[in-house]
């Protein structure tokens, strides 16, 4: 339980002059954790002083970025079972006040939808026509082809709502949401692209994934096979690897979102964003 007289008396000190004043409140305050944000904010909306509301502004955001990279420790180190849960995380760096659960609500609409079309058996390739059709018919998700850089290409909040994404976010989308209807759909970690592979889970041994074919989301879920990737591979002078080819780790697909962001922000000169998000990354790195 926080003292609120304790807390009220230590961010009336906020506004003094002196640094090494300043910064022993800050370390105070930002101990009380997320708590303390409501405090904060009534104190920034009662206050006429442009020192202390910035002051009290950098606060709130330091609170929030630290329990965004707690959470995504968390996930790292619990498993990273749940894609959705990872993508969710990051959401929350640009978006604190995330309702998560109206993001998993809308993912279910799509679901249901799918699901409703699917109650009679399909093959794979009629199974991804399905979905394709829902996907970018039913619900109108593109690529987002005239701002491929803006951040909000990375946000699946942002995504949901405008429809629009780049490759990784909508793949993310779609797999998350074939996954939950138990359709084998994974990503695949391709450079400079982020494609989808639908696995022959028959075939599946444990050194390797058996590849059905592929599925080019940013291009309304146009298939395609193994020699168009050695096809890509080969124009863009890249020695091939199986991991080019095979179902990628979900710290993989958030690590390669990360970056997506870090080069976002920095070709849009923000560069405070991109060294925060890079220390996002660096958790995922070890």
């Amino acid at each position: 339980m926080l003292n609120e007289n304790e807390i009220t008396a230590v961010i009336k000190l906020l506004d003094d002059p002196d640094e090494f004043i300043y910064t022993q409140i800050e370390h105070k305050i930002l101990s009380y954790g997320s708590p303390v944000i409501s405090y904060l904010e009534d104190a920034w909306a009662q206050s006429f002083d442009a020192l202390l509301q910035k002051r009290i502004e950098n606060l709130v955001h330091k609170i929030q970025f630290n329990n965004v990279k707690e959470d995504l420790a968390l996930w790292h180190h619990s498993g990273n079972f749940d894609l959705l849960r990872g993508i969710l995380v990051v959401n929350k760096y640009q978006y604190p006040d995330l309702d998560e659960q109206k993001i998993i609500n809308q993912i279910e609409a799509i679901k249901r939808e799918i699901w409703l079309q699917l109650m009679y058996e399909t093959n794979p390739a009629e199974t991804v026509k399905i979905i394709n059709n829902v996907f970018y018919n039913l619900f109108h998700f593109s690529g987002n082809t005239l701002n491929h850089q803006d951040p909000q290409n990375s946000y699946i909040s942002q995504v949901l709502e405008s429809k629009k994404g780049n490759q990784i976010s909508l793949a993310i989308i779609y797999s998350v949401i074939a996954q939950k209807l138990d359709i084998p759909i994974y990503g695949v970690n391709l450079p400079q692209h982020f494609i989808l592979a639908y696995i022959d889970e028959l075939k599946n041994n444990e050194n390797k994934a058996s590849v059905l074919f592929y599925i080019n989301t940013f291009n309304k879920g146009y298939t395609f096979g193994k020699r168009d990737i050695d096809q890509f591979l080969r124009q863009l002078n890249i020695e091939a690897s199986p991991h080019f080819y095979e179902p990628c780790s979900n710290v993989e697909i958030i690590k390669r979102v990360l970056r997506n962001l870090i080069s976002s922000y920095q070709k849009a000169g923000l560069n405070d964003k991109a060294k925060e998000v890079e220390e996002l990354l660096d958790i995922l790195l070890f």
